[in-house]
């Protein structure tokens, strides 16, 4: 049937010219898109914090053990890469592989959730909500470790690798211990401001998802910085191998790694980006007072 004679594809071909003059009528009412991004963020932020516990444990559980991806796909790059000038760079192309899977798959990583939920705090800063940012950090991160708990003792002791990639699991996770406390905060500081400028671009990112993923998590890795998650990944596997004992896993590597995500993520990027808004939003109301004042 030609597609010009069809009346049910001329109805539809005339709603869509309405809802695209719709939009362009309604582009100048539209916030700024800052505003726009911030407000799609909060919004999804108070589902967060509205969620049952269960659910949140679960998906945070399930976050963990994906985040296995990162040192399981870096460790193979390692052990079949070797040391040459340059294979960092691809070798961390690996690290990228947990974060695809965990931000694609919408399971609770706690670095998102160091911005997410705190913009909707941020907006309305009561003692209920702050409450449930609280329950809500605390849930995902039990539920982070013990999914990486899970992968680690996995990677371990189950006999899936070969010598060599087990090898390259050992190195990966040292390297990560020659930090003292104070890099291991100030690394983790980085990659919390990564991580939330990433969750910030998402809502704009479309189609290059994958990508805007790809890039801001592989420049983690290769800016040798610390992550709370991927981390405990690495070091925990030395726990459990007895390369490491327990203490060296809650100090020096959780305790400030965990502080300089929640700092980097939390106290500066999400303070900065909620702080713009705020003053958008007074101007924007100035100059709505202003414009009724002159209505005659």
């Amino acid at each position: 049937m030609n597609q010009k004679n069809d009346p049910f594809s001329q109805q539809r071909e005339n709603e869509e010219n309405k809802l695209d003059d719709d939009i362009e009528l309604n582009e100048e009412d539209l916030p700024s898109q800052a505003m726009a991004t911030h407000e799609h963020i909060r919004q999804e932020g108070e589902k967060e914090l509205e969620r049952d516990i269960w659910a949140l444990l679960w998906s945070a559980i399930a976050a963990g053990l994906s985040m296995s991806a990162s040192l399981l796909a870096k460790g193979i790059f390692h052990a079949e890469l070797g040391h040459f000038s340059g294979s960092m760079l691809i070798e961390s192309i690996g690290y990228t592989f947990g974060f695809i899977i965990v931000i694609m798959a919408h399971q609770q990583l706690f670095t998102e959730n160091t911005i997410t939920p705190v913009l909707s705090v941020m907006q309305k800063p009561t003692a209920n909500n702050i409450l449930l940012l609280l329950r809500l950090w605390a849930v995902v991160l039990l539920g982070n470790l013990i999914g990486t708990a899970i992968a680690a003792w996995a990677f371990g002791y189950m006999p899936v690798f070969d010598p060599s990639i087990q090898h390259a699991f050992h190195e990966i996770g040292m390297k990560v211990m020659e930090n003292t406390p104070t890099q291991m905060f100030a690394k983790a500081v980085v990659s919390g401001w990564i991580v939330a400028t990433m969750v910030w671009m998402l809502p704009s990112a479309g189609n290059a998802k994958i990508l805007v993923i790809l890039f801001m998590t592989w420049l983690i890795a290769v800016a040798d910085t610390t992550h709370i998650v991927v981390g405990t990944i690495e070091v925990l596997y030395l726990v459990f191998t007895g390369a490491l004992p327990w203490q060296s896993f809650v100090w020096p590597f959780a305790i400030p790694t965990l502080l300089g995500n929640i700092c980097g993520g939390t106290f500066i990027f999400a303070l900065l980006s909620h702080a713009q808004i705020r003053m958008d939003m007074q101007k924007d109301h100035t100059g709505s007072v202003e414009h009724q004042s002159h209505e005659p």
